[in-house]
């Protein structure tokens, strides 16, 4: 399981391997991994990139040479709410934009992609895949072929859907993290993305309600995810209402509560692990809060669930 010697990054891809039987041969980890992968073009705009996300219901996509089929790189929803105003890219809509919300979103993805992929080869074993997703923080990784092509693609979510069984009868308060990043639902988007990308989080419950400020911090009115923000960057009538072309329209304007779920679905903490991810599955859903006597008292999310396998 620590054999790293398929890692791959963009820029040794093409490393020339001695084909033997065995290197044909393709890792276990192909018997889970999604083949027909969705790519896309660098030149792909971020907002028609955000288009397709939503329309396949994914987190992120490959960014593929169009020619050669080489993987060049991968965008997030992550990416996307980092330029959306929580990190570094959006300085393309404060700067080079000069605040220019409609301008900015048709930049080409290339603008906002990871270049530095980390990626696997399709000979790679599960359990591989399982110590550098979580070594590396990753909730999916690119599999290419000894030409650098991009041969298919396997998430966390698909192994530890696959594997719960394996932890199936623990708990989820064994697993889930105390920890627990909220905010309010009278923050505005901007500040929302911010404490999401500042700390990797790609959903965020929403508190509050409560006179007393110590129950408040507890009490759960909704939750805010990635996907909704990326929702609200494709809805038309985000683009009907814009008072003019500047990103504050949207960022500072737009509060928490305008675009969260504001009912969230929720586990107790004694609920099992296997129970847990039919529910992910059947919601399609990646992580939801923990509650008791109706008080957050932590989250759980399909990488925890990976740890619970990776312990077995």
């Amino acid at each position: 399981m620590k054999d790293k010697t398929s890692i791959n990054r963009k820029s040794n891809t093409g490393a020339v391997e001695r084909e033997t039987k065995v290197h044909d041969r393709e890792g276990d980890i192909m018997a889970i991994a999604t083949r027909d992968v969705v790519s896309i073009p660098p030149s792909k705009s971020i907002k028609d990139t955000a288009k397709v996300m939503m329309e396949h219901e994914f987190r992120r996509l490959p960014i593929a040479d169009p020619g050669s089929g080489k993987l060049l790189g991968i965008v997030t929803v992550m990416d996307i709410l980092d330029f959306f105003g929580g990190g570094k890219k959006f300085n393309i809509i404060e700067k080079k934009y000069e605040d220019n919300f409609l301008a900015a979103i048709n930049e080409p993805v290339k603008e906002i992609m990871t270049r530095d992929l980390t990626t696997l080869s399709n000979k790679a074993s599960i359990g591989e895949t399982i110590d550098v997703m979580l070594a590396n923080q990753l909730g999916a990784i690119p599999l290419v072929d000894g030409d650098g092509k991009l041969a298919g693609i396997v998430t966390e979510r698909d192994i530890a859907l696959s594997l719960a069984g394996v932890a199936g009868k623990d708990i989820v308060q064994d697993y889930m993290s105390p920890k627990v990043f909220t905010t309010t639902p009278g923050t505005p988007l901007e500040s929302a993305c911010k404490i999401m990308v500042r700390n990797g989080l790609r959903r965020i419950p929403i508190v509050g309600g409560e006179a007393d400020i110590s129950k408040a911090a507890k009490k759960l009115l909704g939750i805010l995810t990635s996907t909704d923000v990326i929702r609200f960057l494709n809805a038309k009538e985000l683009f009907d209402n814009l008072n003019s072309n500047l990103a504050s329209d949207v960022l500072e304007k737009t509060k928490i509560s305008d675009i969260m779920a504001k009912d969230p679905i929720t586990v107790e903490p004694t609920m099992t692990v296997g129970d847990l991810c039919e529910l992910f599955s059947e919601k399609n859903i990646g992580g939801v809060p923990v509650v008791k006597d109706n008080d957050v008292i932590g989250i759980i999310t399909e990488r925890d669930i990976l740890n619970a396998v990776k312990r077995y």
